[in-house]
């Protein structure tokens, strides 16, 4: 979630804080009026990751909930937790009848579909993307989508869950070659740039580290072309509510439910802190897609 000091009444009541390595439970505040109870949070790893190595803040990064009266489920940038104003910034709206781990699933193939937007596509039989995490699992949906059939997904993982997404090929670094269009969605521009080809393009949908950079003559002399596909970059007006929209219908219409169960792993908030400990441990969840449920709470 952007690193900005909350609007007035904008939320209300985070539950978890981070920093200095470790996470901790805070209690509930009072749901402030018209707000909607955070039922439903959505985890980004390396997000989490790096406010877990920073000071003592507000941990968060999508929240789900809904009123009684409404069928669809409301997704906003707001702490893990809290209440939150249903027009906040950022706020989408799921399409009726959607389940949480779908909705969840449709955040990031959003954020690819609003990236992809800024690139080529209409040439997709060689493409290659760096990662294996929820980026780049809502990257190589939206490609798919769009007409893909064959992704490289270049990992480290044994197994990544990436590797049941249609179209998906699993390959080391060591032997993916290269790629006419390569999505970074790790946040290692440095290293999707040896697997760039002369003459392609290099779209950065995972978020690079403040001191990441990219030599301007490696790019000058390889004839690339590189692209910033932050989902918050300049678009036409409702165009982030549109690619919310469009990735919930195409999973809904096209997703083997049974995948959802590969991909999404749902934890109790009360759990919180103990699954953050395991963010960056070998014995992380296996699964891309966290969520914490604070039903159960």
């Amino acid at each position: 979630m952007p690193e900005e000091k909350p609007a007035a009444r904008r939320y209300v009541g985070a539950r978890i804080r981070v920093g200095e390595g470790r996470a901790r439970l805070v209690p509930a505040a009072e749901r402030g009026p018209g707000m909607l109870t955070g039922r439903f949070s959505v985890l980004s790893p390396g997000t989490e990751r790096r406010h877990l190595a920073g000071a003592d803040r507000e941990a968060g990064y999508m929240a789900l909930g809904r009123t009684e009266e409404a069928a669809g489920w409301v997704l906003a940038p707001v702490p893990h937790g809290a209440a939150f104003d249903p027009a906040c910034p950022g706020a989408v709206t799921a399409p009726a009848g959607m389940e949480a781990r779908l909705v969840a699933l449709a955040r990031f193939q959003q954020m690819a579909c609003l990236g992809l937007d800024r690139v080529p596509t209409d040439d997709l039989s060689d493409v290659l993307v760096l990662g294996s995490g929820p980026v780049a699992l809502g990257c190589v949906l939206e490609l798919y989508r769009r007409g893909a059939t064959r992704i490289r997904v270049v990992t480290t993982r044994r197994h990544a869950p990436i590797g049941r997404a249609p179209g998906v090929i699993c390959v080391p670094s060591e032997g993916a070659g290269r790629g006419r269009l390569v999505i970074d969605a790790a946040g290692v521009p440095a290293s999707a740039a040896t697997l760039t080809a002369p003459g392609g393009f290099l779209g950065l949908l995972g978020t690079p580290a403040a001191t990441d950079t990219l030599g301007a003559l490696q790019v000058h002399r390889g004839g690339w072309t590189v692209v910033g596909m932050h989902e918050l970059a300049p678009a036409a007006e409702g165009a982030y509510q549109d690619a919310f929209t469009t990735a919930c219908r195409w999973l809904a219409g096209h997703l083997d439910p049974a995948l959802a169960e590969v991909w999404c792993r749902t934890v109790p908030g009360g759990k919180a802190p103990e699954l953050f400990a395991l963010l960056d441990a070998p014995g992380r969840p296996a699964e891309p897609v966290l969520l914490l449920d604070w039903g159960t709470v």
